[in-house]
């Protein structure tokens, strides 16, 4: 791999820093996630670094929990929709055939709904919980994971390398861990990272609409939605999660292009 450019480095600090929160919100946090501090959205002070949104709780406190919720679900449905989409992509593109047509059809079926659409239908009619928010976002997020995938595993299938392999017999598992896996690690990387901004701001803007996570969780998207009558008074309030989901993203998005701009460079494993 080829070293990190300046952008890079940049984006893998930012990262780090979200990272951080996520794991040390609660310690970070100089007030509770409910607790009324003062008066509704009060200036920023020495105590109230951010000030205090429209209930009177502290901003930067809500901000640190906001992070392990809304990183933390973007993050999950992101790991369930790989665990779902390369699996089924590898496997469709390595028997071909009936099998192979079934599932890209199915595919293309879930595909050809809008996902903000077909989420808002489910969340409607299950709720809006965690849970259910989770699945949601990976089910419908897995079709783009599960087509490339597919086209990735048909690529390598075809090679001699592969080729080989499968005349001495391999199966399937062994296919997949040591022939195809391996050579499309690069592509997988930086697809998870365009799905995890997807998804971040998805669940943002799900919560904005009041269809994502729901109370008592702090989640950035719904943080902006309950703030923003603070813009009418001139106040920032809205802004600081606003703020944090742009910068979030951003760094993400730099080192997906960075290991994007090494992908023509890879070479194949054999």
């Amino acid at each position: 791999m080829r070293r990190p450019t300046l952008t890079a480095w940049i984006g893998f600090v930012i990262i780090a820093a979200f990272v951080f929160v996520f794991f040390f919100a609660q310690w970070l946090a100089p007030y509770g996630l409910e607790a009324t501090v003062g008066a509704p959205f009060a200036d920023p002070s020495p105590e109230h670094l951010l000030g205090l949104d429209q209930n009177g709780r502290d901003l930067l406190s809500r901000m640190l929990y906001g992070a392990q919720v809304s990183i933390g679900v973007s993050l999950a449905a992101v790991l369930l929709s790989f665990s779902i989409g390369i699996p089924l992509g590898f496997f469709a593109a390595i028997q071909g055939g009936w099998t192979d047509v079934i599932l890209s059809r199915g595919v293309d079926t879930l595909m050809s709904v809008p996902v903000l659409i077909s989420a808002l239908v489910v969340l409607q009619a299950l709720g809006s919980s965690i849970p259910v928010l989770v699945v949601t976002i990976a089910v419908l997020d897995s079709t783009r994971v599960f087509r490339l995938s597919r086209v990735l595993a048909q690529g390598i299938n075809v090679m001699e390398f592969a080729e080989v392999a499968r005349l001495r017999g391999e199966g399937l598992p062994w296919m997949i861990g040591r022939e195809i896996l391996p050579n499309v690690k690069g592509p997988l990387m930086a697809e998870f990272g365009l799905r995890f901004c997807f998804s971040f701001l998805f669940v943002a803007g799900l919560s904005y609409l009041g269809l994502g996570v729901q109370p008592p969780y702090a989640d950035w998207g719904g943080m902006v939605r309950d703030n923003q009558q603070g813009i009418l008074y001139g106040l920032y309030t809205p802004l600081w999660p606003a703020g944090a989901i742009a910068v979030l993203t951003i760094g993400v998005n730099l080192v997906v292009d960075w290991l994007l701009a090494g992908q023509p460079n890879r070479q194949a494993n054999r």
